[in-house]
Order: C-alpha cells, then structure tokens, then sequence
C-alpha cells in the first residue's frame, strides 16, 4: 500500500509539472496584440519575452509586451516603438533580432515575421516572413538565424534572414543551439530537455537534466536553464549533472546566459542578474 501511494504521489507531481510547462507554451504560442501604453506614460515592462546582451557595451536589453527596453542604472528605458516583442535576440553589436506583433495603429500582418534593428533597437526593418511567422523564440549562432515559429510549431533555420529551411516540429517551449556545432540543439518540452545531433530534426529525452521552461547556452560552453517554479540550474553538457542554483522570486519569463558566471532572468515583470553563476539574484531595476 505505501509503495503504491508513493507511485499516485510520483505520478500527480509529474502531472503537475507537465501542466506548468503546457501552460507556458500555451503562453508562447499565444499573445494579444498590444495596445499602445499611451504618450508619456511611464513605460511598461510587462510581459517580458526575451533577454540579450549586446556585445558593443555590455548592456542588458527585454523584449516585452510594450517595445524593447534597455536596462542601466537601476533604469529601464524604452528604446523602440511600442510593439509586441515575442522573440528577441542579439545578432551582434547593437544588431537585433525580433518577432512578434505590431503595436496599435502600426497596420500591417498581426505578426511581423522576422524583423532587425542595426542600430540599437530604435529603429527596424522587416527581413522576412511577414504575416507568416510569429517567432516565440529567436537565436544567432553559426552565421545563422534560428526560430521557432509559434504559428505552425516548426523549428526554422536561415543563413541569410530571408529563405528559411524547416527543420524538426516539437511541442517546444524554448531551445538553444550549442556554441560549438551548429547541428546540436536543446529544447524544453513537457516531457523534459530534450538534445538534438541533427540540426533539430529530432529530439532525445535527456533524462539527466530536469523539467524546464526556458534554456540558454552561453558562448563558453554554459548552460542554464529554468524551471516552472523558478529553479535555476546550470550544467557543463546537456548530458551531464544540472546542478541546482536559486530559485527566482515569481514566475519565469525568461532566461539567458552570457558565461559562466553572468545569467539575468525574468520574473515578476522584471530583470534579474546574477555574477556568481547562479547562486544568487539580484534585480535590476530600483524599487
């Protein structure tokens, strides 16, 4: 009898963890357009989608619900016009890449497809898949653009911003490509992390490392992930020992790592960053 209540009890917090990440790519893979948050009004960081850092100075930028922040000085000022940033990623010095929604009055597609701004986020021009493609998440690695597409659930890849190859199509929450070879690739899934050799056309269960909703690779060989109630873990190889860091005050929005010991997350409509990898948090912004 107690060995199978301990089963029941296995199996319900399973369940419960799978909700959790079902619910966040349910998240992803659905966002309302945003109406503007009016003529100065302080900006708005909700919903935030995406970390980066840029390489030219070492400042942290969000792509949120309400435009794309830059974070400085216990600050977040608003650098772009107000629109939905689903996905975003740093290309390069002060070289983005987004995905998303337009912002009300712009006009055009419900999603922007993939869009660049060469000049720190103020100003950006649309490169591809307009109307066809929502990217939840976006990465520049190799020389190429990786994204998925949230309106189809499949896995892209290009190598100049404009003609895209399919690759695997995964119930995924998030992924990050390996700095070392472009084939390999990690995903979140309700299942787990899953690791792809392929280039993302199929994924493995990776049963070393735990549930998480968010991923990210760092240029060094780090990883760090998060899990649906806000655990960070990081580890030295997919396939080996996740070791357990904090745990985010909120709910995880997003992750990303910039070495070892540098990684911000998102919580509660705000940023977070760590210098001793991991172990400790602290937010960026002044209360």
């Amino acid at each position: 009898m107690a060995r199978r209540s301990s089963i029941l009890i296995a199996a319900a917090v399973i369940l419960a963890i799978a909700l959790v990440v079902a619910a966040f790519v349910a998240l992803r893979m659905n966002s309302e357009t945003p109406a503007d948050a009016g003529g100065g009004a302080a900006p708005e960081m909700e919903h935030i989608h995406g970390i980066g850092v840029d390489p030219a100075d070492g400042a942290v930028y969000a792509g949120t619900h309400y435009g794309l922040f830059r974070i400085a000085d216990g600050r977040a000022t608003r650098v772009s016009q107000v629109q939905d940033y689903m996905g975003f990623t740093v290309a390069g010095p002060g070289d983005f890449l987004a995905s998303g929604h337009p912002g009300e009055g712009q006009g055009g597609p419900g999603s922007v497809g993939l869009i660049e701004s060469t000049d720190g986020g103020e100003t950006w021009e649309t490169l591809s898949l307009s109307g066809e493609a929502d990217f939840h998440a976006l990465e520049y690695r190799h020389d190429r653009v990786y994204g998925l597409n949230s309106m189809t659930g499949q896995l892209l890849t290009s190598t100049d911003k404009q003609t895209w190859e399919p690759l695997g199509q995964e119930e995924i929450a998030d992924f990050a490509v390996s700095p070392e070879d472009p084939d390999v690739l990690v995903a979140t899934t309700e299942q787990g992390l899953t690791r792809s050799a392929d280039g993302g056309a199929t994924f493995e269960l990776v049963a070393s490392a735990p549930v998480m909703v968010f991923v990210s690779w760092a240029d060094d060989g780090t990883l760090a992930g998060v899990t649906p109630d806000g655990v960070v873990y990081t580890a030295e190889d997919p396939d080996g020992e996740w070791a357990e860091r904090a745990r985010l005050d909120g709910q995880p929005e997003a992750l990303t790592i910039d070495s070892a010991t540098e990684i911000y997350a998102a919580a509660n409509a705000t940023v977070l960053a760590s210098t001793d990898g991991g172990a400790t948090f602290t937010p960026m912004l002044d209360q």
